[in-house]
């Protein structure tokens, strides 16, 4: 959209591509999130339309001019229509050449007992898992980049048909990082560019959470962000496949808080998203809790 005629238009101080302060792409702005001196910390992305505070973090675009130009929310939404706001961009060549090979970690094999007495004891059905979503394992012995990958669950990251990633699920509950992804130099397409679902299955309305294993109970009409900090290019892939989300991240204060950025940021591209609110998380719901909930929003 033209910020800069918004910004001419409303009085609001700005700088530009070649002040010391803003970086090439930016246009900076006072942030009207900041407590005490605001400056010209908040920083809107010209190719991501977006909005970042170098203090504060991200924002949403709406309410954001809201509080800039002192009006509702609602009249906002309305009046910077006039100033090109576009809710779907086309396509983006996300795959990329990755520095080195895309590998899976050694020692990757079939899912074998321990892999499998994981999934049970989390209410799921292994042979499903391996069937619906091409998951494998490893053993004591894993690595990959001098990463250790040791007993764990492998979940390929596919998109537009291409292995673009992968995760990994620790099984043992003894590792600090429950999960560990592919090292980014050998991602076809950088995960957080993405999300974690089976396209071919997606209908208009999809169910946001966090991880993958909350998209094995919620199953095809859902989607991972691959963690609670989404990017503005999985927003914009969201947008461009569906036309109504539910976002159903986990219940802690910070989880709901970017629950509703995700909201938010959705809305403002012309997508009817809601949050929905339950106890724990996703993947901890039984699968007839799931079943139930997702035929309610779908």
């Amino acid at each position: 959209m033209d910020i800069l005629q918004l910004y001419h238009d409303f009085g609001i101080s700005h700088l530009t591509e070649g002040h010391k302060h803003c970086r090439p792409g930016w246009v900076n702005s006072p942030c009207p999130w900041c407590t005490g001196n605001p400056g010209y910390h908040l920083g809107f992305d010209l190719h991501n339309e977006h909005y970042y505070c170098w203090r504060c973090g991200w924002h949403p675009i709406v309410p954001t001019i809201a509080k800039m130009i002192k009006v509702s929310p609602g009249e906002t939404a309305e009046l910077i229509k006039q100033y090109g706001i576009i809710f779907a961009k086309p396509k983006e060549q996300l795959t990329a050449t990755p520095t080195k090979p895309h590998q899976m970690p050694s020692g990757t094999g079939p899912l074998e007992k321990n892999h499998r007495k994981y999934l049970l004891d989390r209410g799921f059905d292994p042979d499903r898992i391996i069937r619906q979503w091409n998951v494998v394992g490893t053993g004591p012995y894993s690595t990959l980049d001098h990463l250790s990958f040791k007993h764990r669950i492998i979940i390929p990251i596919l998109w537009d048909n291409t292995a673009a990633s992968f995760t990994s699920r620790d099984i043992t509950g003894k590792s600090p990082w429950k999960y560990i992804t592919c090292p980014k130099d050998r991602e076809v397409i950088f995960h957080k560019h993405i999300v974690y679902g089976r396209q071919d299955k997606w209908r208009s309305t999809g169910i946001a959470v966090e991880g993958p294993t909350d998209v094995w109970r919620l199953g095809y009409d859902s989607f991972a962000t691959f963690g609670i900090e989404f990017t503005a290019r999985q927003v914009r892939e969201i947008a461009r496949h569906f036309t109504r989300v539910a976002v159903m991240y986990d219940d802690d204060p910070q989880a709901i808080k970017q629950a509703n950025k995700l909201v938010a940021e959705l809305k403002f591209r012309g997508v009817d998203a809601f949050r929905v609110d339950i106890v724990g998380d996703p993947g901890g719901l039984s699968q007839e809790e799931a079943n139930y909930l997702v035929k309610q929003i779908i």
